[in-house]
């Protein structure tokens, strides 16, 4: 089942998130989040930048978001997207089916593009991207430094 998150899902959300900071480069954030942070980005939700989360058995196996690409006006019409799921979660068309929400969603909205950052590499997040109907638009070569590496960002857009 998916639905919208509510501030309720922090606990299960930061459980996936906060191992993804700890374990790999695929989020630049480098400190564990607090469930205070994870439920006001929850509560910062709207239809144009909504979160969902992804239950299998009444249990919080995945979340996708989308958040303002940037403050500047001019952007109001992008949005940055997001997805993590549990690490014994991969497979089965469950990343699929929850991003895929997501997109059908913000279409319902004013939003005109959706823009993806993957830190490289990543193959399994490249593939569901292009399966989305993404397009790599650009990479930036040694952008972050996480674990004393310097790795590479390539940007993936999908305009609606």
């Amino acid at each position: 089942m998916i639905r919208h998150a509510s501030v309720e899902d922090s606990f299960a959300i930061a459980a996936i998130y906060n191992w993804y900071i700890v374990n790999t480069y695929f989020t630049f954030e480098e400190a564990q989040l607090e469930l205070k942070e994870i439920g006001r980005r929850i509560a910062n939700a709207d239809e144009e930048s909504p979160w969902l989360v992804l239950l299998e058995d009444n249990q919080l196996v995945g979340f996708a978001c989308a958040v303002p690409w940037k403050l500047r006006a001019a952007y109001r019409f992008s949005r940055e997207t997001s997805i993590y799921l549990q690490q014994d979660k991969f497979g089965k068309g469950r990343g699929a089916r929850l991003y895929q929400q997501l997109i059908d969603e913000i279409r319902k909205t004013p939003i005109h593009v959706l823009i993806a950052g993957i830190a490289q590499p990543n193959p399994g997040s490249v593939a569901l991207h292009e399966k989305m109907g993404f397009r790599e638009i650009g990479q930036f070569r040694e952008l972050g430094n996480k674990f004393d590496n310097f790795i590479d960002i390539a940007y993936w857009q999908l305009t609606l």
